[in-house]
């Protein structure tokens, strides 16, 4: 699972800022309540979109991702 990728940013260049700004766009589109047609799929993306700013939004735990990758963590 690639954390940079799942919330849509350049792994090289991605400051704190980018990091929070594309976490609240991408909560807002794959949030669980925002349409029940596609709950099950919504929810998946939400979990993954809030686990990958759970890491990269902490300092200790990306500079971490950054070196070891997800088996670091």
């Amino acid at each position: 699972m690639d954390y940079y990728k799942i919330l849509e940013l350049d792994p090289v260049s991605a400051s704190h800022e980018e990091i929070t700004s594309s976490f609240r766009r991408l909560s807002l589109k794959y949030h669980p309540m925002k349409s029940a047609d596609n709950l099950s799929s919504n929810q998946k993306e939400f979990s993954k979109v809030c686990e990958a700013y759970d890491v990269l939004s902490n300092t200790e735990l990306k500079s971490t991702y950054d070196k070891f990758g997800l088996s670091g963590l």
